[in-house]
This record gives structure tokens, sequence and C-alpha cells, in this order.
């Protein structure tokens, strides 16, 4: 049995200004590292094998402060960008409320939320999945089915697709699911990859 933990980077710069961030590369805030080294914590007692992250310094810093904060520091990590956050087009670095103003609430609301409609110039859902999915079902799985803990240190959207999928979420359960900052999910999985128990780890 092992251990898959999925794990949102902490609040950015651009989280706490409201901001689009897509594909910008913009660093933790201070709750964002506290975040971190708290999510770091939960994750004493789980001894991790290896670790995934997206190369935005983000999710790359949210994972060495928890992995430092968890006496965990020495495991190999491998960064690769088909887990970064998705892109978010011409709405990256616009705040969220005046972007409301300018296109409508719904129009927003449609690019943040719904599964197949992207932004100007930029990814929807559906697209951060069909890069996000099947790197997790050829790199990160394996993994797992080796009998290994691994830790995935990402952002909203791409592990938003990640647990669609571990989920078996349709469509339209998936525009309601919101992956917390800093909360590790812990899958526990047989060596078939089979999902026994999903937590939270507050």
């Amino acid at each position: 049995m092992s251990k898959l933990i999925l794990l949102r980077h902490g609040q950015s710069t651009w989280n706490l200004e409201n901001r689009f961030t897509g594909w910008i590369d913009v660093p933790l805030t201070e709750q964002g590292e506290l975040e971190a080294a708290e999510a770091g914590k939960l994750l004493k007692d789980i001894p991790i094998d290896i670790a995934f992250t997206s190369v935005l310094k983000r999710a790359c810093d949210t994972l060495y402060i928890a992995m430092k904060t968890s006496e965990q520091d020495s495991l190999p990590i491998i960064y690769n960008k088909k887990i970064n956050e998705r892109m978010y087009g011409d709405l990256q670095g616009l705040n969220k409320a005046e972007t409301a103003m300018k296109f409508g609430d719904a129009q927003v609301k449609l690019w943040r939320r719904s599964y197949d409609v992207a932004p100007p110039n930029g990814e929807s859902l559906k697209d951060t999945a069909a890069r996000s999915i099947p790197y997790y079902n050829e790199e990160i799985l394996p993994q797992v089915k080796k009998g290994r803990n691994v830790l995935v240190s990402a952002h909203g959207n791409s592990l938003r697709a990640i647990v669609m999928h571990l989920d078996k979420l349709t469509k339209e359960e998936v525009i309601e699911l919101n992956i917390p900052n800093g909360v590790p999910i812990v899958y526990e999985m047989d060596a078939e990859g089979n999902i026994l128990s999903k937590t939270e780890l507050h």
C-alpha cells in the first residue's frame, strides 16, 4: 500500500491581490510560506520517497518548505511543466473583480469554472487535463504502483484535473471542485493503483 499526496501551493502574491496568475512566475506570500510549513508538519509522519512539482516558483517553494519542515529535504524531485497551472492567456495579471466589471460576471465565471471554455489565448480545464492526466498516468502512477509514497506539489487547476480523473468526476461535478491552498490530500492506493481511501490533512 502506498500514498499519493497532492498539495496545492501556499498563497501566492497574486492570490492575495486577486489576480489571474496562470503561468506568471509569482512568489509565495508570508502566509503562503506558513501554509507550506504547516503542510510539512502534517506530512512529518509520512515517509515520502519521491516528489513531483510544476516548474513554477510557488509550487517549487511550497515543496521545498514542506519537505524541510518535515525533515525530508533530501528526496528526489522531478520538475515538469505538464503539471503547471492552467494558462490564463489574456487574463493573466488582471484583477478578477475588474475583469468581471469589464466582461461581466457570467463570462468570467464561465472562463474560470467551466470545463471546456478557454479564456482568450489561454487554456480551459479540459486543455489542462489533456496534459496533466497523461503525465500522471505515465510518470506519477508507476511510482505509486511500485509501493512508493509520492508527493505532487502543483496548482489549483492541474490538481483539479488530476482529482477529477482519480475521483471519476463528471465535467459538471468538477466545476464545483476547489483545491485549498496548502492542504495535503492523501490517497491510499494498492499496487494496481486502485484508491482505498482519501483524506484531507488539517
